[in-house]
């Protein structure tokens, strides 16, 4: 599992995806968001914007992001 410090109180989830390497553009974020191959806290999420905040946990192809602040 990874983790990511947020420096604010928030991060959205295209940007997580972008900033762990999960996603190499924000074009990738997004198509895996709104296709659904990304779970927040267990539940697919489909809302690229979604704000993630600290304790958080994001999946996506086998990968696991915790967010942290």
């Amino acid at each position: 599992m990874q983790t990511y410090r947020i420096r604010d109180d928030f991060i959205k989830l295209g940007q997580a995806l972008k900033a762990a390497g999960f996603a190499e553009s924000g074009v990738d974020a997004k198509y895996a968001v709104t296709d659904g191959l990304v779970k927040v806290n267990g539940a697919v999420c489909t809302q690229r914007g979604k704000k993630l905040v600290p304790g958080d946990v994001v999946e996506y192809r086998g990968q696991t992001l915790k967010i942290e602040s």
